[in-house]
């Protein structure tokens, strides 16, 4: 539904720039994101990072700040001059799951930043290394995950993610009761831990791992979306594989530092709703693994919270907690 309602826009339209209100941006733009180069959130944020310098004129600058599950580049944010200049990607998890993990945080999710939009959207994908674990579909990984005499060794990009909840949850339904949960800074260290062997699965945010999957080097055994992804048709969906009622997707957000001008927000939002509803730029997401959203500020924390509730219960389901 996001995908068909988002595409439609001319490229021409989204390649002449746009005035922005109050002469915003008129220097460059720095785009926080608190997970490694080369990750999904990263990826994407360079991604539309491009399109934002091709409609206003100025540089925007992708700025990795990783560790802490994505806490030190979101307080980093949270902190800045409210001015505009400086731009946060935040994974839906730091606003939803961080705050029943942690007993304090460095920001307040709620105080301290303004949604200025839904950015993009992606399923996560069940991938085993191909080298290491024998299983072709889900099914035959549920099959032969129980009986690892050692367990299964799951990694994610930290405690409270969507992909800790959804490796966790997986082996849970699966009768694995020897998992080992291995939390790294992001998927460029989890994918040469699975790649390695140490590391047997991730059911973790397919835009990290699209090129992977297409060498061969590593086997996608389901996507976590209602329907397949159009770029891997042939990858079922988990009910499609067998288990049922495990639809979950991944978005983030770009925020702003609380107390940033109302023209600011606006016009910024305004880019945002531009280059979801271009076509080229939706093609360059979904041969990316994802899929560009854009809506108004309201409509962004409508969303947050109508997912909190169901979050908060993969949390307690899944025994996710802060060791």
């Amino acid at each position: 539904m996001h995908r068909r309602s988002l595409l439609g826009a001319p490229l021409a339209a989204l390649a002449m720039p746009a005035l922005a209100q109050g002469g915003w941006p008129n220097r460059p733009v720095r785009i926080i994101v608190g997970f490694p180069p080369g990750g999904s959130l990263d990826v994407m944020s360079r991604l539309l990072a491009e399109y934002m310098q091709v409609r206003t004129g100025q540089t925007f600058i992708v700025e990795n700040r990783s560790g802490a599950t994505g806490h030190l580049g979101t307080e980093a944010v949270a902190r800045a001059a409210p001015d505009g200049y400086t731009i946060g990607t935040i994974g839906m998890p730091g606003v939803l799951i961080s705050p029943l993990l942690f007993a304090t945080l460095p920001y307040d999710p709620w105080k301290d930043l303004i949604y200025v939009s839904p950015v993009w959207e992606f399923p996560n994908v069940v991938v085993v290394p191909s080298a290491h674990v024998p299983a072709r579909t889900l099914a035959e990984f549920r099959a032969w995950a129980p009986r690892q005499p050692r367990g299964v060794t799951y990694g994610s990009s930290g405690v409270g993610t969507t992909i800790q909840l959804c490796g966790a949850s997986l082996l849970a339904r699966s009768g694995v009761t020897q998992a080992v949960h291995v939390p790294f800074r992001g998927a460029a260290q989890t994918i040469p831990a699975m790649l390695s062997g140490d590391v047997q699965l991730a059911v973790d945010n397919l835009a990290s791992y699209m090129p992977i999957i297409q060498e061969g080097r590593m086997r996608a055994l389901a996507v976590t979306s209602a329907e397949r992804f159009p770029n891997l048709p042939d990858v079922p969906t988990m009910a499609e594989a067998g288990m049922d009622n495990f639809v979950l997707t991944s978005w983030s957000l770009w925020a702003l530092p609380a107390g940033t001008p109302a023209p600011i927000v606006q016009a910024l939002n305004g880019h945002i709703q531009a280059i979801s509803r271009d076509e080229n730029a939706q093609r360059r997401a979904l041969a990316m693994g994802g899929w560009l959203l854009g809506t108004s500020p309201e409509g962004a924390v409508a969303r947050l919270r109508q997912e909190a509730p169901m979050w908060a219960d993969m949390v307690r389901l899944a025994g996710a907690k802060v060791e």
